[in-house]
């Protein structure tokens, strides 16, 4: 009897372990198809009724500089005075230097539910961080919310109505019909010249640079004497043309040339004839030593500084560091070249109808399961638009506050107006590059978001790299090689298989890869075998 009875309990124990191995296999193998294209977030967000300040909150800040301590003081500052107002909240910076990195540490940190509470971002990354569904919290319903949306009656400082956002700015952070960030501070892209140097060759700068302009001036200056230095400076270096963003490059060309790029479903439309064409172009130019890049050459400034480079395209947020000048000057004072530095818009192919990117960082808010932490962060990423704070940041580069209510205060009016007042806070260049997207917001434009146009960008600027590499190498960049380096570009960012995305909408992700497949089947047949072995076991022991 007492045998019968350990019999009894161990068939009891028997079926109540098959029936575990059975639950748990399906669990994991349920738990890797879904994690494999992206897995679920938290709960959607709803608004609270109320903010409740007895409760301490702790939130973090994931912000970009770019080791300039004036950026910095200026988020620290941001910090202390929103703690001011809301002492239970207590807000902790994690300062990055590029916004890459910032990118990769989210998309590593969603899986694990250990993303910031706040970030600053781009369009294009949000539209990846979408794919794990609810990390990201729509602000339609914060926005609007009449006690702690924009101007709500509960904020406790001098919040922006909607209305105080500029329009073309807050519309940028629209991915599939809502919001999912604010603009912070907006920038654009602009030709900082060495006028000097352009006048020395017998040539006049006209008020908008053309592609045909920009060519021929810079392969003049490539014309070197009987030593052989360049005749333009009397150095052994110069480099005429330097663009720092090859993907801005490209993607502004195609917009000039109104040719294809991408549409708003996310189909991919750049490896056509016009992209074939520009690059032939780029790649001649490359090959006679008159154009490079930043990633094959190094910071467009510092070559535009020692009299090396004579246009120079970076950002207008990169204006402290051109011209002899320049506030945050990295190359050695005796390297430095005094020149006449003119900025104007990024080289045209239409004079008349003209384009320029529109870029800048804008600020997230990502989804806890703590509803207090979630509406902390939106009051913080509220405060961030506030005048102080817009104006302060804005002061620190070529950035424009986004905003017409800061705008539009004496503050930031006579700030304007005292360019060239000194090389520090009214640096003449910084606040020329300010002035040159406050006039030329009507002609900025920004490219369409979906999941993969983050790679796509990559891919655009990959293209002109390439190529230039090539030329460089004594390579020929000709209609067999761009038809291979098409191939190889889509097979290495996957264009293959982000196309028809949509806006915020899932990727065709396309079959799974093999090694997913293989690893899958693996663990399932090693589960059944686990189960059958199990059972194997069981009848052995009821006959035994």
């Amino acid at each position: 009897m007492r045998k019968k009875c350990v019999y009894m309990n161990g068939s009891k124990h028997k079926h109540k372990a098959i029936k575990t191995i059975v639950i748990l296999s399906t669990l994991l193998v349920s738990g890797l198809l879904s994690g494999c294209h992206g897995a679920k977030g938290t709960q959607a967000f709803s608004v609270p009724e109320a903010f409740d300040e007895s409760q301490d909150v702790s939130i973090t800040f994931w912000a970009k500089n770019d080791t300039n301590k004036n950026q910095t003081a200026v988020y620290e500052k941001a910090a202390k005075e929103f703690e001011k107002f809301y002492p239970n909240v207590d807000v902790n910076i994690r300062l990055y230097t590029d916004y890459g990195k910032i990118y990769n540490d989210v998309i590593t940190n969603i899986s694990t539910n250990t993303t910031p509470n706040v970030c600053i971002t781009y369009p294009d990354h949000i539209a990846t961080y979408l794919q794990s569904e609810g990390s990201i919290v729509p602000l339609d319903e914060l926005m609007a919310d009449p006690k702690y949306g924009l101007g709500g009656s509960e904020v406790k400082f001098d919040s922006p109505g909607t209305d105080e956002i500029i329009p073309k700015f807050l519309e940028e952070c629209s991915i599939g019909g809502h919001y999912y960030a604010l603009p912070y501070m907006r920038s654009t892209e602009a030709c900082y010249v060495n006028k000097t140097y352009v006048e020395k060759m017998g040539y006049t700068l006209p008020d908008v640079l053309t592609w045909d302009f920009v060519w021929e001036v810079s392969e003049a200056a490539t014309a070197k004497d009987a030593d052989g230095n360049y005749t333009v400076n009397g150095q052994k270096t110069m480099i005429p043309f330097i663009y720092k963003s090859t993907d801005n490059m490209m993607i502004s060309m195609l917009k000039q040339s109104d040719a294809g790029y991408s549409t708003d479903m996310g189909e991919i439309e750049i490896f056509n004839d016009t992209t074939s064409k520009l690059l032939k172009e780029i790649a001649s130019h490359g090959k006679t030593g008159a154009f490079s890049t930043f990633k094959i050459s190094s910071y467009p400034a510092n070559f535009l500084n020692a009299g090396q480079c004579i246009f120079a395209i970076d950002s207008t947020a990169g204006s402290t560091w051109m011209g002899t000048d320049a506030p945050l000057c990295d190359i050695a004072e005796d390297s430095l070249v005094e020149f006449e530095t003119v900025v104007l818009p990024i080289p045209q192919f239409d004079v008349n109808n003209p384009y320029m990117i529109s870029q800048g960082p804008s600020v997230c808010v990502f989804n806890k399961e703590n509803e207090q932490e979630v509406l902390a962060s939106w009051l913080f990423t509220q405060f961030l638009l506030t005048n102080d704070i817009q104006i302060g940041y804005a002061k620190t580069e070529g950035y424009v506050p986004v905003t017409s209510k800061a705008r539009e205060t004496s503050e930031y009016q006579d700030y304007l107006a005292r360019a060239g007042e000194d090389n520090d806070v009214y640096y003449q260049t910084k606040i020329d590059a300010t002035k040159l997207l406050l006039e030329s917001t009507d002609h900025t434009f920004v490219t369409p978001v979906f999941n993969g146009s983050a790679s796509l960008r990559d891919a655009a600027g990959a293209l002109i790299e390439n190529c230039v590499k090539r030329v460089r190498r004594k390579g020929t960049v000709d209609d067999a090689y761009i038809q291979e380096l098409y191939s190889d570009i889509k097979g290495l960012y996957r264009l293959d298989q982000i196309s028809g995305a949509g806006m915020g909408g899932k990727a065709d992700l396309g079959p799974m890869p093999a090694q997913s497949v293989v690893l899958i089947v693996c663990i399932c047949l090693a589960w059944v075998g686990i189960g059958i072995w199990a059972l194997i076991r069981y009848r052995k022991s009821k006959t035994g």
